[in-house]
């Protein structure tokens, strides 16, 4: 099992800034993924961003340029740098954590932070 939990979350204007932070504890594979996604009111959860354990990163379109994804492997935590803020980034955030064990791959989600940018 693996369980990760997310801080950082809250009310910004828009134009501010954010970081959001993740820790997984667990059984946590030498090679993993760690990632943020959000979902905001009535919408389906999308992918915000996404860091391999070799440090590959990949991000949505939307967020490109204001977003960064950073890890601490020692850790096992993952940031979300999140820089001029728009109305539309209002979600919560979950954190995500694609585990490649001996059983095979598994999800992980976090409970999810709310991040509220008022414009």
């Amino acid at each position: 099992q693996v369980q990760p939990v997310e801080s950082g979350g809250g009310l910004v204007q828009a134009g501010g800034s954010l970081i959001l932070s993740c820790a997984a504890s667990g059984s946590i594979s030498d090679f993993n993924v760690m990632g943020w996604y959000r979902q905001a009111p009535g919408k389906q959860r999308e992918l915000v961003a996404t860091i391999t354990s070799s440090g590959t990163r990949n991000y949505a379109d939307s967020v490109k340029g204001r977003f960064t994804i950073s890890r601490d492997n020692a850790k096992n935590m993952v940031f979300l740098q999140m820089n001029g803020l728009k109305a539309e980034d209002t979600a919560v955030y979950f954190c995500n954590v694609l585990n490649f064990g001996w059983s095979g791959k598994r999800d992980y989600w976090g409970q999810g932070t709310q991040v509220t940018v008022s414009s």
